[in-house]
């Protein structure tokens, strides 16, 4: 089955602070609105994350800033072009457990990302978060609604049962391989450590790409986001492509808040990058110390979980 759906509508700067003088809204970097108030089903869009800093910052002196560029040290040192493949290869088996979809957000309740400087909640308060954002503001956009929220079930990596990847290997900010390593990467110096740095086929602008050969062509270092992209497209998703699109590159920053690596894009990639960059100030904004009431919306997921999927996966 395929799912249409139609472009999003993109505000000029311009509109947006039409609406925000009209309606007293915040608006986000890049001209996007969100309430400051409480909406109808009492969720709350904070200013500044669970510490009390801007969100992303990873300069900020906090609890947590130390240890998440340790985290990007290691990551960027051991996230190989080879590693990733090895990677691929063997999680595409999809041989280690079944369970549907609601089972691992469950799970996902024993995980907590390390690279993220925002947010120390479980991970299925971070999952209800966006998803009920996105529910409010795009009501009719329900194929958006369960992107968000499975975009981080290949968190499981983690867990013992999947492998127990270490978190460099599992979360934070992803980025093309085999190619040079652009700027715009958080902590970039540590990549001078990378063994790919030592491969002069890897340390131009293309690499071993080229201009516009679309970013499925493109080895992209290895996360649950390609383990629950591929997870969704193998069990058989009637997710629409711009579903599957978020899910495999929310993580990766460089391309959709720094622009790096557009001339690997392809015109699909680009229509779908809109939907992405939408989706991700929700990702990003939406991280609270507010509570979802996980009982209250259960019903409502699931409806969309047997809509999108079978209702068993396998893993």
């Amino acid at each position: 089955m395929t799912i249409l759906i139609e472009k999003p509508e993109i505000e000029s700067q311009a509109e947006c602070q039409r609406h925000v003088e009209e309606d007293n809204e915040l608006v986000l970097d890049g001209g996007f609105p969100m309430p400051t108030c409480l909406s109808d089903n009492g969720f709350l869009a904070p200013e500044i994350n669970s510490f009390g800093h801007s969100f992303r910052d990873y300069n900020a002196e906090s609890e947590r800033q130390k240890s998440v560029e340790e985290f990007y040290r290691q990551q960027h040192i051991n996230q190989t072009y080879d590693f990733v493949q090895q990677m691929r290869k063997e999680y595409s088996k999809l041989n280690r457990m079944e369970m549907s979809i609601w089972e691992c957000c469950e799970l996902l309740n024993e995980v907590v990302d390390d690279s993220d400087p925002d947010l120390d909640e479980p991970q299925i308060q971070h999952l209800l978060q966006s998803a009920e954002a996105i529910r409010k503001d795009y009501p009719d956009e329900d194929w958006l609604h369960l992107t968000a929220l499975i975009h981080d079930l290949g968190k499981v990596l983690l867990l013992p049962k999947f492998g127990g990847l270490p978190q460099w290997a599992v979360v934070g900010d992803t980025f093309p391989l085999g190619c040079a390593f652009d700027e715009a990467n958080i902590h970039h110096k540590y990549f001078k450590e990378n063994p790919d740095c030592n491969n002069p086929a890897y340390n131009t602008k293309n690499g071993i790409y080229s201009d516009g050969c679309g970013l499925d062509n493109v080895t992209i270092s290895w996360g649950h986001d390609d383990y629950m992209y591929l997870v969704a497209k193998e069990n058989g998703t009637t997710l629409p492509s711009a579903g599957l699109f978020i899910i495999r590159y929310h993580s990766l920053y460089p391309l959709h808040k720094e622009e790096a690596y557009m001339h690997l894009l392809n015109d699909e990639d680009k229509e779908n990058l809109k939907w992405l960059r939408i989706f991700n100030k929700y990702d990003l904004y939406s991280k609270s110390k507010v509570l979802v009431d996980v009982e209250n919306v259960k019903p409502y997921y699931l409806s969309l979980i047997e809509k999108y999927f079978p209702s068993k996966l396998k893993w």
